[in-house]
């Protein structure tokens, strides 16, 4: 296919291009292409196009979750792919060492053998099971353990690999030889659900650490003499900054200041969706627990926020629509920055080699279809 007539955003600019996309792959982007014999053409009447998302951060879709092995992640991806996400890192819960281990594996095997259709599953994100009780959100807290790289390794069967973002509390014991081996394995460190001071935090990114998890949700809050979490991560240029922009875990002008503190190039769009994502109100689950789900809340029986209901394509919306950042970083920080953050190289980005699908929307920024 070669789409014509479009706004593709490349380079953090929407310029006037040509894509062409083959077998679920972008081959080239360009002003000039031709058409070539036989090949279907769409022209978007000067729409946008952007590249197809990046979540870094979900944990289930559409009933369907993670924890449960290979055949749910291969059904997420699947429906993700249909609503525009490229890549993603499928997401655990806290849980015990075997359960761990089990989704672990299902992870792997839908990485390594991609079927058609599929998003690309980049690797995991492990949320746990090394975070601290004080700020345990909806994940198990009986499952909490300190650090340990032994542990780690019998979570992934010895695949380090598998992980490409593992969620901690680093003021627990452990945490810095952790981190140091994570960084070295090439597995990214998140700093969340924890208790951490600020100075902590920076501690954590001294040793290696580059993320931090859902910033303001399930950690020390921002106070004028005690910055805490959210206060390095706003300040500390090393440090990735995800915001959960559901409308429901941040305020509007929280959404605002993480923005204008890290730019599009920091600041991370995640969904932290679980399985009530694409799916009407009602009684769910997520890490074993019940959920309820009422006018896009998820929340446990005593109020506790539980992941969201959010997709990247409702984020950029909200972004752009409710939170009102410019669409050159709304669309950067939901596609190239959170490939970013976890070392991912061609996804979120629309260029030769760069895994498809990529959507379109109008001058006024309504979705109209994902392509590819």
């Amino acid at each position: 296919m070669l789409i014509v007539n479009a706004q593709a955003y490349r380079n953090h600019a929407f310029v006037r291009e040509r894509i062409r996309i083959r077998d679920g792959m972008i081959l080239e982007a360009g002003p000039d292409l031709a058409e070539e014999p036989g090949e279907e053409t769409l022209d978007c009447g000067g729409d946008y196009i952007i590249p197809g998302f990046v979540d870094v951060h979900i944990h289930a879709f559409r009933g369907y979750d993670v924890m449960r092995g290979e055949n749910d992640i291969r059904a997420m991806a699947m429906e993700l792919r249909k609503e525009g996400v490229a890549a993603f890192c499928p997401t655990t819960m806290t849980a015990t060492l075997e359960e761990t281990a089990f989704a672990m594996a299902g992870v792997r095997a839908v990485r390594l053998s991609p079927g058609p259709g599929e998003a690309g599953v980049i690797a995991a994100h492990m949320e746990g099971p090394f975070l601290s009780e004080k700020h345990a959100g909806a994940q198990r807290k009986e499952c909490f353990l300190n650090p340990d790289w032994a542990l780690f390794l019998e979570m992934t069967d010895g695949h380090p690999e598998d992980a490409r973002l593992i969620t901690l509390a680093p003021e627990k014991p452990g945490a810095r030889e952790f981190i140091l081996k994570a960084v070295k394995a090439g597995v990214a460190v998140s700093v969340g659900h924890t208790d951490a001071t600020a100075e902590q935090t920076h501690d954590a990114a001294d040793l290696g650490a580059n993320h931090v998890t859902h910033t303001f949700n399930a950690q020390t809050p921002l106070h004028h003499r005690r910055p805490g979490v959210p206060g390095a991560a706003l300040t500390d240029s090393r440090l990735y900054a995800e915001m959960i922009c559901d409308g429901v875990h941040l305020h509007r002008d929280t959404v605002r200041l993480l923005w204008q503190a890290k730019g599009a190039e920091k600041a991370v769009a995640v969904t932290d969706a679980m399985e009530a994502a694409g799916m009407p109100d009602g009684e769910y689950a997520l890490g074993g627990q019940k959920v309820y789900v009422n006018r896009s809340e998820a929340r446990l029986a005593d109020g506790t926020l539980a992941g969201s209901v959010l997709t990247m394509r409702k984020a950029l919306e909200n972004l752009i629509h409710l939170f009102h950042i410019p669409p050159e970083d709304a669309v950067r920080m939901c596609t190239e920055t959170p490939a970013e953050s976890v070392g991912e190289k061609t996804a979120g980005r629309i260029g030769p080699g760069s895994p498809a699908p990529v959507t379109r929307w109008t001058g006024d920024w309504q979705f109209v279809q994902t392509i590819g």
